[in-house]
Order: C-alpha cells, then structure tokens, then sequence
C-alpha cells in the first residue's frame, strides 16, 4: 500500500473493498482534476458506502463545503464536475465482488459464519482489495463524459427557530404545521397531530 492510500486508511479507520474503490475511483481523478481546495470540484455521488470517504479525503469534496452532493441510488457511480473547465466524468466501478465472497458476507450477516468461513472470507476480501488497487483502469472504471449543469454553489441560509422545538434550524429546511413555522423532525411529529 502507498502512502497515499494510508493516509485514506486513516481517515476511514479500516481497509475494506469499498475503501480501495473509492481510492481508485479518486486517483483516477486527480490525474484529470484539480484537487478542490473550495469548490473547483463536485463529486456527485450515488452511494453512501466506505468509498465516499476516500472521495472526502483525497479530493477534499466534502458536506461541509458544499461540492459532495448524495444521490441515494445504491450504485458504485461518481460524477465529478470541474468548475474550471466545464466538464464532467462520470465513472461506474465495474469490478464484480467474487460470488464466495459475497456468499460468506451474507452468512456473516445472519451470524452463521463457522471459524473457517470467517478466515475464508477474510483471504477473499484481502485479495478483492489487492485486485481493486492494482488492477488496470479500463479493468475496473468505465469512464465517460457527460454534459451536466454547472451545480450550484453552495449558499447560506438564514437560521430560524423552529416555534415548537426552539432549535435552530436553516431557513429552506422548514415546515409549516398547526400554524407554525417548524423544522423538519418536528414535522415529522407533528403534521398527523395537526390533521
């Protein structure tokens, strides 16, 4: 492992599968996009998975900032936008989880894994993430260009304060119910009260 990728170890707490997906997935892009130091470069993401975290910290697209935008779909797919040249990359990890793999994880799931299973299952997942860091490129990435508007920057909302909760809370994130300006977990609680 390079440094590089220790330093994303780090950052995450352990190394598994999903990390060095996230590793490759962003060394590809550093070689093509500057690092963002503001908001030069968008990561659109559509996981919530370890990847996201190599994303965070190689790329510095973070929440905080406003250039990490969730999309919750479940697929192993970054779009990145670079502000400075218009242009967008869209990668989709393509490398398949061996099947015994996947087997045993969902055993260990259910809590069934035998001693032997769970060695098993760890020599799997040492060798998957030996593949996803040295394997080719073309091997694991399908890269394409795609044409996406120029995402928003991030902005500043106004805080109000939620008239039953008395939190604080950003202004575009409020509700209204039983004739109050509220935030969004007490309007979870309280829009069937109000009906």
């Amino acid at each position: 492992m390079d440094d590089e990728f220790n330093k994303v170890v780090e950052f995450h707490g352990h190394v598994c599968p999903g990390l060095a997906i996230g590793y490759r997935v962003a060394k590809y892009i550093k070689g093509h996009c500057d690092k963002s130091e503001d908001e030069e470069l968008v990561a659109i993401v559509e996981n919530n998975s370890c990847s996201v975290d190599a994303i965070q910290q190689m790329l510095s697209c973070t929440f905080g900032k406003g250039n990490l935008i969730f999309k919750d779909y479940g697929k192993q797919v970054f779009t990145f936008y670079c502000r400075g040249d218009s242009k967008a990359l869209r990668i989709y990890f393509k490398g398949e989880m061996p099947k015994r793999m996947g087997e045993l994880q969902e055993k260990r799931s259910k809590n069934q894994l035998t001693g032997e299973e769970q060695k098993e299952l760890e020599g799997l997942r040492q060798s998957y993430i030996q593949y996803i860091l040295n394997a080719n490129d073309d091997e694991l990435l399908s890269i394409r260009s795609v044409n996406l508007p120029e995402p928003e920057k991030a902005r500043i909302y106004p805080t109000l304060t939620c008239e039953e909760c008395k939190e604080g809370f950003m202004e575009i994130k409020g509700r209204t119910a039983c004739g109050k300006v509220i935030c969004m977990d007490c309007f979870e609680t309280l829009v069937d009260k109000c009906n």
